[in-house]
């Protein structure tokens, strides 16, 4: 199942980040820490670069993601002309109060005070956005949510007389171009639930972590190193639900409810600290794609 998601409220907001975009000097563009550019909308990219807008990139939750691969983004994204990259957490708001200083050096003709800089938080649903807004200006002025898409229009506020921010709704794209992108943003829960299945979202992610975290997984759910060599993704599934006593009537294991199991405490960081792509793995899946269109 190819993961799509594109409820009819971006489209409005698509057009208004757009007009917006003309009056703005910065392009604060949240993400997600642990799949970075599987969380940059495009059609971001595309509306600044027309602007010719620079771009502070904030890697958010980077608490939740591997520290080796967010220094690797890190770099990746700083190697791009006009952007600027930073890894935080909402959760810290002295990172968080780093933000207007660094987008005052993307835009240095915006430093004096009859010229207030004018800064856009921009990014697709549930990357924190509305909760970086709300602890930049030290009050609760954005609505937030453990979902995405609770965001539904732009709100514009002044930090100071320097500074003003204005929030955006959540923004996917029309058409996912990537299915494992898709997958990638359900078990980030940054797409409606009406967009996946529980159990196969889950099941991509127990290959994921398999293939590159398995002693988080055994720890996770008390399993033995050397049994987790042998398992699939299929049936890490089914351990979990055997160890957590999840069974349905008539006693057979309840996968559904164990997908639940492992993509919440996943979203909780209860696993560890996991990055779902890094700038070389995302290389890969790219190179693998084109070879397959080619094919």
């Amino acid at each position: 199942m190819a993961i799509q998601w594109y409820p009819g409220h971006m489209t409005s907001a698509r057009k208004k980040a757009a007009e917006a975009m003309a009056s703005i000097d910065v392009v604060i563009e949240v993400v997600d820490a642990r799949l970075p550019e599987a969380s940059t909308n495009p059609l971001v990219r595309e509306l600044r670069l027309h602007r010719q807008r620079p771009c502070l990139k904030v890697l958010n939750k980077a608490d939740l993601a591997d520290p080796q691969a967010t220094l690797a983004w890190i770099d990746y994204y700083n190697r791009q002309d006009g952007v600027r990259a930073v890894a935080l957490s909402c959760k810290k708001p002295a990172e968080v109060a780093r933000l207007p200083g660094l987008c005052r050096t993307l835009a240095p003709h915006r430093s004096e005070n009859t010229k207030p800089l004018r800064m856009l938080i921009m990014g697709i649903p549930n990357v924190g956005k509305s909760t970086l807004m709300n602890v930049v200006l030290k009050r609760k002025l954005a609505k937030v949510g453990d979902e995405p898409a609770v965001t539904r229009s732009q709100q514009t506020a002044q930090l100071d007389v320097r500074h003003s921010l204005t929030d955006t709704p959540g923004l996917l794209w029309p058409k996912i171009e990537y299915p494992v992108d898709g997958l990638m943003l359900a078990a980030s829960n940054a797409v409606g639930r009406n967009a996946m299945i529980d159990e196969e979202v889950a099941t991509f992610l127990a290959g994921l972590l398999l293939a590159r975290y398995p002693a988080l997984l055994a720890k996770r759910y008390g399993l033995p190193v050397e049994a987790i060599a042998v398992l699939d993704a299929v049936a890490v599934i089914e351990e979990i639900a055997r160890r957590r006593g999840l069974r349905v009537r008539g006693g057979d294991l309840d996968r559904g409810k164990a997908a639940k199991v492992l993509l919440q405490d996943y979203r909780d960081g209860l696993l560890g600290r996991i990055s779902l792509e890094t700038p070389t793995t995302r290389g890969v899946m790219l190179a693998a794609e084109l070879a397959r269109k080619e094919s």
